[in-house]
């Protein structure tokens, strides 16, 4: 390739990043990017302006018609309708019972809660509000520091993004032509490895630190009747409907699209057994789903035009190219660009992130070779996870991470802004090495795909 040819695609992205820092919806950023590119390429003699005419039939074929994404609007739903029914308040409240006798028992009873939320949906934003309006007014009640009550809140509520059934891994499944049962089982372990340490610093950091966490005094221990009861009436449920979902895809007894259906109606179920089902509440859930469907597809159809006009121009070819020019070993490649997306997740949401670049990494990753580490079929599987868990730092890392604006919102009674970024830097890098070791021990992402089949 030519200089000129080099950079004129590099140039495309360069302007994408400066356009995503004006706030603009970000679905219109990539289509006018896009577009205006087709027009630079049309008049350079690189890119024919009747070629625009199948953007059409390209997000028809590669989004309209694709059954597997029609699993992201049930997982919305049942997100949702977990959250405004009181199933998601009253489990809460029974994990706070149970871990009453442990240290930082509330703090732990958040991540658990957070664990389980997040195998039931992937809305970080919900989860985090959720959270925070459940527990923040508890913890402060009970002399938690104000940091680590933020740090535990946000890190919790961002567990959705990996743990299955992950909508970003759904997305991943798409852009990369990995079967989403594949993500998901190679997924389970990185997501319970990360809830693992952050109730590991939290029982630690009680121990430590007990005037952090201060414990219930022992009369409100004792205040606790009918455990059984609460136990079998509030966790049960949401935690059979979680086994049901994720179990029945990992099984290989439903796709994704059919458990996202069970999950949905099964959230349905439990809010009528809650007795909050009202059809003011399903229409509230609907109308919820539907914005959050259409922001996401939105968004689909300006990275489909991104990214078809990037690669008719060379994208593809000038990013290899400049890899090539870089000449580096396959691991110190890989971790280059595991920091390029760690960067980018500064700044970006995953789902920019996940549809710009990694169809432009796709190539290069499926060219590296790894020895005996990571078999030459399960490089791309293993990447994605790794990805996956690097871009829920996304999520905690200022100044744009949406967690810590979603934890401002729902307790700036309680918090400050400045509370909430010296909360999260802990969980930030607990994350991070959880990152770490996942590439260091392939086997955590590839173990449990390989052990069901896949």
């Amino acid at each position: 390739m030519t200089a000129f040819e080099t950079m004129l695609p590099l140039s495309m992205l360069g302007l994408l990043v400066v356009i995503l820092f004006t706030g603009f919806p970000v679905a219109f950023c990539l289509a006018g990017v896009g577009l205006t590119f087709a027009l630079i390429g049309g008049w350079l003699g690189m890119f024919h302006p009747m070629q625009l005419f199948l953007i059409v039939s390209r997000i028809w074929g590669s989004i309209a018609e694709n059954l597997v994404l029609v699993a992201i609007p049930m997982f919305i739903f049942m997100g949702i309708m977990l959250e405004k029914s009181g199933v998601a308040r009253h489990l809460l409240e029974i994990l706070s019972v149970l871990m009453r006798r442990v240290p930082g028992g509330l703090a732990l009873a958040v991540v658990l809660m957070g664990t389980i939320m997040a195998a039931t949906t992937g809305i970080v934003g919900a989860s985090v509000v959720m959270l925070a309006l459940l527990a923040l007014p508890v913890m402060m009640e009970r002399g938690y520091d104000k940091g680590v009550a933020a740090g535990v809140i946000a890190s919790s509520g961002t567990l959705g993004v990996l743990i299955p059934p992950s909508i970003m891994l759904v997305v991943m499944g798409d852009l990369l032509a990995i079967p989403v049962g594949d993500l998901f089982a190679g997924a389970v372990i990185p997501g319970f490895l990360l809830s693992g340490l952050y109730l590991v610093y939290i029982v630690v950091l009680a121990l430590v630190a007990p005037a952090k966490m201060p414990k219930l005094a022992q009369t409100e221990v004792d205040k606790v009747d009918n455990l059984p009861l609460l136990v079998l009436r509030g966790f049960l449920p949401p935690t059979v409907l979680v086994v049901c979902v994720l179990g029945s895809i990992i099984g290989g007894f439903a796709t994704p699209t059919e458990a996202a259906g069970i999950g949905a109606f099964g959230a349905t179920v439990l809010a009528v057994f809650n007795r909050t089902f009202s059809i003011g509440l399903l229409r509230d859930v609907a109308r919820g789903t539907a914005l959050t469907n259409a922001m996401i597809f939105g968004i689909f159809c300006g990275a489909t035009l991104f990214s078809y006009v990037f690669r008719e121009l060379g994208g593809d070819d000038a990013i290899i190219h400049v890899i090539d020019l870089l000449d580096l070993h396959d691991w110190t490649l890989l971790c280059l660009l595991m920091v390029i997306i760690f960067l980018l997740g500064f700044f970006f949401d995953w789902l920019e992130i996940t549809l710009i670049i990694l169809p432009v990494f796709r190539p290069i990753v499926m060219a590296l070779d790894f020895g005996d580490a990571v078999p030459t079929d399960k490089i791309l599987l293993w990447f994605a996870i790794a990805v996956a868990v690097n871009l829920q730092t996304s999520y905690l890392t200022p100044p744009f991470g949406p967690a810590l604006f979603y934890l401002r919102q729902a307790g700036h009674a309680h918090l400050s802004l400045g509370d909430i970024y010296r909360g999260v830097i802990p969980f930030t890098l607990l994350q991070l090495a959880g990152l770490v070791l996942c590439l260091l021990f392939p086997a955590l992402v590839l173990w449990l795909p390989d052990t069901m089949g896949y």
